[in-house]
Order: C-alpha cells, then sequence, then structure tokens
C-alpha cells in the first residue's frame, strides 16, 4: 500500500485542511495535494462539458447519467477525490443532502499529473477496483492518452487505449463520441 505509513487521521483531520488543497483519507492516512494546474484544470471542464450535455442533461444524447466534478466519495473508511464520477440516475436518484457522496459511482476519471501519478494508477485504483466501480478512465495530459479499464472480478481490465486526435468511442459513453483533440488543446 503506497500510503500505509501515513499515520492515522480522522475526517476532522481532512476538514482542517486549507481550501487551497485537496485531502483525502487513505488507508487511515490524510493525503492532500494541491490543487490541479491550469492545464489539468482546463482538460477536466472540457471533459466535463462534452460528457455533461449529452449524459448529464440529456442534450445530444441518452442522458441518464449525474456526472460530478471532484465529489468527495466515502465507501469503506476511505475518503476519495476524482477529478470525475459519474453515477447511473437509477442508483442516485436524489443528490446528497451531505458535502459527500457514499454511494460508489459507475464511472470514475482520474487526470494524472506528476504528483498523483503514482497514487492514481496505484492505490487509487485498487480502491476503485474494491469498491467494485465499473468503469475507471486514467488521462494522461503530458501524453495526450486515454486509457479505459473495465472491471471484471475486480480487477482491471485493459479496455482500450486511444491517443492522437481522432474522435473514439470511450465506453461507458460511447453512445456520443469523445474528440480528444479537444481535451489537447492548450
Amino acid at each position: 500500500m503506497a500510503d500505509a505509513d501515513l499515520p492515522r487521521a480522522t475526517y476532522a483531520d481532512l476538514c482542517a485542511v486549507p481550501d487551497h488543497l485537496i485531502a483525502e483519507l487513505i488507508d487511515g492516512g490524510l493525503v492532500t495535494q494541491p490543487r490541479p494546474r491550469p492545464r489539468h484544470a482546463v482538460l477536466v471542464s472540457r471533459l466535463m462539458a462534452h460528457l455533461g450535455g449529452p449524459f448529464d442533461v440529456g442534450a445530444g444524447g441518452p442522458g441518464g447519467w449525474r456526472i460530478i466534478f471532484e465529489p468527495e466519495i466515502h465507501v469503506d473508511a476511505q475518503v476519495i477525490v476524482p477529478d470525475l464520477a459519474g453515477w447511473r440516475v437509477e442508483r442516485l436518484r436524489e443528490l446528497p443532502q451531505t458535502a459527500w457522496f457514499d454511494s460508489v459511482p459507475d464511472w470514475v476519471c482520474e487526470v494524472l499529473s506528476p504528483g498523483t501519478l503514482r497514487r492514481d494508477r496505484g492505490r487509487k485504483a485498487d480502491i476503485y477496483a474494491e469498491w467494485g466501480v465499473g468503469w475507471y478512465w486514467i488521462i494522461d495530459p503530458e501524453a495526450g492518452t486515454l486509457e479505459i479499464f473495465e472491471l471484471r472480478e475486480r480487477r482491471w481490465l485493459r479496455f482500450a487505449a486511444f491517443s492522437g486526435e481522432e474522435a473514439v468511442v470511450a465506453p461507458p459513453f460511447d453512445a456520443v463520441p469523445l474528440g480528444l483533440a479537444r481535451l489537447w488543446e492548450e
């Protein structure tokens, strides 16, 4: 476990972290990181815009999803904040009244940065598999790649990997092609 040697922390410790940091509780340890750099934030915003219209709102697509930016997710004593997460509406009919979600998303997306790469590909990927998240996207803005993983028997199976500037079909949002060029633009 990447963060097993961290001291035990509580949710009160997490809440005391300054607002300019993202805080998570992973395996009982408090993990913090700075807010994303502008390139990272723009990529996540563009992806949110692409998915939100057709899948969350239903404009030009099938709808049926709730796509959330940086949701705080509490499951099994872990508190995780992915870049984006999505729940099928039939599994999350109403939004919680709390500042966090306590249900497992159906899809999670992490955009890699130098400070999060090891954790996003390592322990957080393991946690998402333990939770039973169905799909995991990893986007590397430096390499210009999108990797899609599908959960099979509690293990990640690399379903597809894309790079370049083409429009791709990317499950679970395969009803509307995703133009990669838009994600990589400065």
